[in-house]
């Protein structure tokens, strides 16, 4: 039997990294992943806005207001002859100042130009950003029954458009019960 000591004739000591552990570990985080986001997505999906007691705002005439909900189970937008109310399953809608329905394009061209009036109105943006009151702010009233993805939708259109707060509005709650 022959023994090597690392001599001079011998080979060198190896100075690789034994990456075997290490893809163990990412397959078995892997895994971890691909059970899980499932869960977490119907976890989101089930998700319910809680309805809190809210408080009288001092709204600022410039703020703006949208409303989001969806269709129906029948496709019907809300104000439409026969709305059931809006439906998990339904398309996204969303109400300019709660009353004009807006697609994601034509929601994010009117608040920029709604912002950029009231930006010029008051002077310019150096003007607007000394008094943070004059700063106009997005109020989201969204639907109960509205998927997160209707609301996550308006809040980057309007936040791309410029407007640097969204706040939502909740339903007044009976403080008698």
């Amino acid at each position: 039997m022959a023994i090597s000591t690392g001599g001079s004739g011998g080979e060198t000591p190896m100075s690789d990294i034994n990456t075997t552990p290490l893809v163990d570990v990412m397959l078995v985080l892997l895994i971890i992943f691909l059970i899980a986001v499932p869960v977490a997505i119907q976890t989101i999906d089930q998700l319910r806005i809680p309805i809190i007691e809210s408080t009288e705002s001092k709204d600022k005439v410039e703020n703006l207001l949208l409303t989001v909900s969806t269709t129906d189970e029948a496709g019907r937008s809300a104000g439409d002859p026969g709305f059931t109310g809006a439906s998990r399953n339904g398309e996204c809608r969303v109400y300019f100042n709660n009353i004009t329905p807006v697609t994601s394009e034509e929601l994010y061209d009117d608040a920029f130009e709604r912002l950029d009036s009231i930006v010029k109105r008051a002077g310019g943006a150096e003007q607007i950003l000394e008094d943070p009151e004059k700063i106009p702010q997005v109020h989201i009233r969204g639907d109960v029954q509205a998927p997160w993805q209707c609301v996550a939708g308006a809040i980057y259109n309007v936040q791309a458009a410029g407007y640097p707060t969204v706040g939502f509005i909740s339903n007044p709650v009976d403080p008698n019960g």
